[in-house]
C-alpha cells in the first residue's frame, strides 16, 4: 500500500496542474499554449482582480466584469468561444492531438472598470485526470480509500499512455517533417548539379564557336 501510495504521488509530480496569475489592460488579449493529448478533457478556472489605487492592492473584481474565453485546436479551428462572468470555469475535450490556443480578454469598454488600467486574472489549466472530483466519485460510488486510490491510479496510468501517444505523434511528425526536408535538399542539389553541367556545356560550345569565328582553332 506504501508502494503504491509514494507511485500515486510520483504521478501526480510528474502530471501537475498548471496554475498561474498574469496582468492585462481592457480588451486585452493573452494567449497561452497547452500541449495536450487526444480525447483528454480540460478545465480551466479563473477569477479576476481590479487594481485599486486607494488601497494600493487587488481587489475582487465588480460583477459587470466579464471575460471572454476563445480556443482553438492544432488546426486552428475554434472548439470553445464563450463569455463568462468576473469567475469562471471553462471544459472542453480535446480530439486532435498538439498544441491548443487558449486566449483570454475582458469584455469591459468601460474604463472606470479599470481604475489603474491594470486587471489581474488567476488561472488554473487541470488537464486529464487532474479534472477529476475524486471525493466526489468516492461519495457517489461509495468506494473505499484504497479502492479510490486504485481509481486514481488507473485514471493515471490512462493519462500516461495517452502522453505517450502523443509523444509517439509528435515523433512522427519529425521524422516526416526531417524526411520531406532532406528530400528538397537533395533535389535542390540535384537540381543545382544539373544546372552547373548545362551551364558548363553551353559555356564550351560558346567559347568554341567564338574561336571558330576568330579562326584561332
Amino acid at each position: 500500500q506504501i508502494l503504491l501510495i509514494s507511485f500515486i504521488l510520483l504521478l501526480a509530480w510528474i502530471y501537475p496542474s498548471d496554475s498561474l496569475y498574469f496582468h492585462i489592460g481592457e480588451t486585452e488579449k493573452k494567449c497561452f499554449i497547452e500541449e495536450i493529448p487526444d480525447e483528454t478533457m480540460v478545465i480551466g478556472k479563473y477569477r479576476t482582480q481590479l487594481w485599486d489605487k486607494q488601497t494600493g492592492s487587488f481587489l475582487p473584481s465588480t460583477p459587470g466584469l466579464g471575460m471572454h474565453v476563445e480556443i482553438k485546436d492544432p488546426d486552428t479551428k475554434i472548439i470553445l468561444s464563450r463569455q463568462y462572468g468576473s469567475d469562471g470555469r471553462f471544459t472542453f475535450t480535446s480530439h486532435t492531438p498538439g498544441e491548443h490556443q487558449i486566449c483570454l480578454h475582458s469584455n469591459s469598454t468601460k474604463m472606470a472598470l479599470f481604475g489603474g488600467g491594470k486587471l489581474r486574472v488567476h488561472l488554473d489549466i487541470q488537464v486529464g485526470e487532474h479534472t477529476n472530483n475524486y471525493p466526489e466519485i468516492a461519495a457517489k460510488d461509495k468506494l473505499t480509500e484504497l479502492q479510490l486510490r486504485v481509481r486514481q491510479l488507473l485514471d493515471q496510468v490512462e493519462q500516461i499512455q495517452k502522453e505517450q501517444n502523443y509523444q509517439r505523434y509528435r515523433e512522427e511528425r519529425f521524422r516526416m517533417t526531417s524526411e520531406s526536408t532532406n528530400q528538397r535538399v537533395l533535389w535542390w542539389s540535384i537540381a543545382q548539379t544539373v544546372i552547373l553541367i548545362v551551364t558548363g556545356i553551353w559555356q564550351m560550345k560558346h567559347l568554341k564557336s567564338f574561336f571558330e569565328a576568330k579562326k584561332l582553332v
